[in-house]
């Protein structure tokens, strides 16, 4: 079984404080039996990852960063360097997401230099691709996720984008109004890119499903085999409620056989 990815960002939520306990909450309740056959991440807001990278100490969980400029340094006032990013040793850093192309945006052009920039630096980019509901209404979701896709690899070796994560989370799932997707039409989805790195010489890259993952829908859409991860919103902003994610998910993910791959060739 290839690795599966479960991490949760915070957006704009959590003090210093309120991190530190979380991270001490959530190393207590770790399942004891979490394996290389997981990666588990967080992503706190930028003032919060020192104290996140302290917190987290040995315990089996990466540090990301919500979102980086593609410049060394520069007149950018109120943005944050990769450079500035790698004081505190993160692992990734998510870039694309749909609330940075709305309210502040941002292009497939400037994700793609955020792309270059972060592996550049050594991160391991988390690009966030998303369809909003009209292009769902019109049977349009693979096709324009799969553009925002080669849109932020573009000019990317093969080694790169190999270095890469992609999360797939629909616009019209995302936030406390959102609808999740049905594990059949994630799964239509989630295909679609594998198809589209496959042809980019990255076949390797996981792709996770984020938006309204909660409790109940995990276990579903971890039994999907074309999605290799979820990505959690407020369902996991409590450590209780991340541990107990985790803890479904191994419990779905034992049952599983085939990985992403055989699930495409199945598919032709």
């Amino acid at each position: 079984m290839s690795t599966f990815w479960i991490g949760t960002g915070w957006k704009m939520n959590k003090t210093v404080a309120e991190t530190r306990r979380y991270v001490a909450d959530l190393r207590a309740r770790l399942p004891g039996e979490v394996s290389a056959d997981y990666a588990l991440f967080i992503i706190p807001p930028f003032t919060a990852l020192a104290a996140a990278r302290e917190a987290i100490g040995a315990a089996p969980v990466l540090l990301g960063a919500q979102n980086m400029h593609w410049a060394e340094a520069g007149a950018y006032t109120g943005e944050i360097s990769a450079p500035m990013l790698e004081e505190f040793g993160i692992d990734l850093v998510e870039l694309g997401h749909s609330e940075r192309r709305e309210y502040f945006a941002e292009t497939d052009a400037t994700i793609n230099l955020k792309v270059k920039a972060a592996l550049r630096h050594g991160f391991r980019p988390l690009l966030c691709v998303g369809d909003s509901a009209e292009e769902r209404a019109a049977g349009a979701s693979a096709a324009a996720v799969v553009r925002q896709v080669r849109l932020a690899f573009a000019g990317l070796a093969k080694g790169e984008i190999n270095r890469c994560l992609v999360a797939y989370e629909p616009i019209w799932a995302i936030g406390e109004g959102g609808v999740p997707a049905r594990p059949e039409e994630a799964r239509c989805v989630h295909v679609a890119i594998h198809v589209a790195l496959k042809e980019l010489g990255a076949p390797s890259v996981p792709v996770l499903y984020g938006g309204s993952v909660n409790l109940d829908n995990a276990m579903a859409l971890a039994g999907e085999p074309a999605i290799d991860g979820l990505f959690v919103g407020r369902a996991a902003w409590s450590a209780e409620g991340f541990a107990s994610l985790i803890s479904k998910v191994m419990a779905a993910r034992k049952n599983i056989r085939s990985t992403p791959a055989e699930a495409m060739s199945a598919i032709g």
